[in-house]
């Protein structure tokens, strides 16, 4: 199988399979193959979001040690960074996402650790949607959820979720991996559209098991997938492997991209480069507060990007940015979602 023959298979409007994903994925990252990849994915982002990139914004209403333990993440308790809980005040969680908004953000985040309190969760959500315009689009991004919980988040003024069975679940995390999946259909149940990402990816994931976490997100049909490398937490389990680098990422975006149906028009990755714009990226994030890639508890005074850096450059990559509302998590073709859930991967 010729790399050139997967290409056109995809230009003719095909999905790509698992073998075909592992074999782009198995190219070096600099190599004309991955670069013709990358040529190829930026072209099927561009038709399917009608050329117009996103910018989304993410606040943290609190931080601190997360008896969960994901081995890549700064609020592990085991890794052992943040010893304190800490919580956004009210009043400080309805200024961030005004921030943002106003900004130009086309979508708003609001994210807590796992075992966050739930009601106080949506009495400081409802908080905040109060407080902005009402067709801004608000995000969770959250622990694993039951059915009655994921009706209550909806009812605080979410339209959509960002949720992810991340690489290695429940050997580099304490989760089960059938417990995220439960969750996204959970939330789905109830009305909430759901993102997700192929993430965090290192050094040590192998072609092939990229390439089945790409396949699995596309298959439960989520308004955006893509590609985001593991950004290293100093000390913790996951350091000895170091991190892939941005092109290596920007390869696996344009993967992601051509195995994934067209009907999911978002293809993101994180955090933002001019690399993953070239390779078919059209989301980036913004982001305040606290941050599970960042060892400071304000993640816009660390690794964070701003609003503004996120649209220089998506600039510099010759994409134009999407004004108001997200399109991504408000404009679903069902149609074309029900086809492509019927009709199953490409072969």
């Amino acid at each position: 199988m010729k790399p050139e023959d997967i290409l056109r298979k995809s230009e003719e409007g095909a999905l790509l399979d698992q073998i075909e994903c592992a074999l782009l994925l198995s190219y070096p990252p600099h190599s004309k193959e991955s670069l013709a990849t990358m040529a190829a994915a930026r072209e099927v982002s561009a038709e399917v979001s009608g050329g117009r990139a996103e910018i989304h914004a993410q606040l943290a209403l609190n931080l601190g040690p997360c008896p969960m333990n994901c081995a890549f993440c700064s609020f592990s308790r085991a890794n052992g960074l943040f010893k304190e809980s800490k919580k956004l005040a009210v009043g400080q969680a309805v200024q961030y996402a005004q921030l943002l908004e106003s900004q130009g953000a086309n979508a708003v985040y609001v994210m807590t650790t796992a075992h966050y309190d739930l009601g106080e969760f949506v009495e400081v959500s409802r908080e905040i949607r109060r407080s902005l315009k009402p067709q801004t689009v608000m995000v969770a991004n959250v622990g694993d959820k039951t059915a009655g919980e994921a009706l209550r988040i909806k009812g605080a003024g979410y339209q959509a979720v960002y949720h992810a069975l991340r690489m290695r679940e429940g050997s580099d995390t304490d989760i089960a991996p059938e417990a995220r999946l439960k969750s996204i259909d959970n939330f789905k149940e109830a009305g909430l559209v759901v993102g997700s990402c192929v993430e965090p990816v290192g050094p040590e994931h192998t072609d092939e098991e990229i390439a089945r976490m790409i396949a699995t997100v596309s298959e439960f049909m989520p308004a955006y997938s893509g590609a985001a490398r593991r950004i290293t937490i100093p000390g913790g389990p996951l350091e000895r492997y170091g991190m892939i680098s941005e092109l290596r990422m920007a390869q696996m975006v344009a993967v992601t991209r051509l195995g994934t149906s067209r009907a999911v028009t978002g293809n993101c990755t994180h955090e933002p480069c001019t690399l993953g714009a070239m390779a078919g990226a059209n989301l980036f994030w913004a982001e305040m507060g606290a941050n599970p890639r960042d060892t400071r508890e304000k993640t816009e005074e660390g690794r964070g990007s701003s609003i503004g850096l996120c649209r220089d450059y998506f600039h510099e990559t010759d994409w134009d940015i999407l004004e108001g509302p997200s399109r991504f998590l408000t404009e679903r073709n069902d149609v074309d979602i029900r086809s492509s859930q019927q009709s199953g991967r490409g072969k």
